[in-house]
């Protein structure tokens, strides 16, 4: 298999909008080669008898249920804020949207 190319890791970097060095294009060119053959040596080894997996153990829900507890009621959860409207905190808006 080839080696990625400096034209190549150039190309990529276009297409990231990022400003790559003479220097930088070699050294992500090794880097990136030693990426994909890590990769391919992965791939060589998963079989057909292999299903794929995210994880290698099994993973379980861990959260517990709901349930109703007593809490803070609107009037005392917004006693301390510097703004409140229609018993929800009122922030600057951030987005220009109305």
């Amino acid at each position: 298999m080839p080696g990625i190319t400096r034209e190549e890791v150039a190309h990529l970097g276009r297409l990231s909008r990022l400003e790559l060095k003479d220097e930088e294009l070699d050294h992500f060119a090794g880097q990136l080669d030693e990426i994909i053959g890590a990769v391919a040596r992965v791939s060589e080894v998963a079989g057909e008898d292999v299903p794929p997996t995210s994880h290698p153990l099994p993973l379980t829900n861990v959260m517990r249920p709901d349930v109703v507890r007593p809490s803070l009621t609107p009037r005392q959860a917004l006693s301390g804020a510097p703004a409140q409207e229609q018993q929800r905190f009122k922030v600057p808006q951030i987005l220009g949207e109305d």
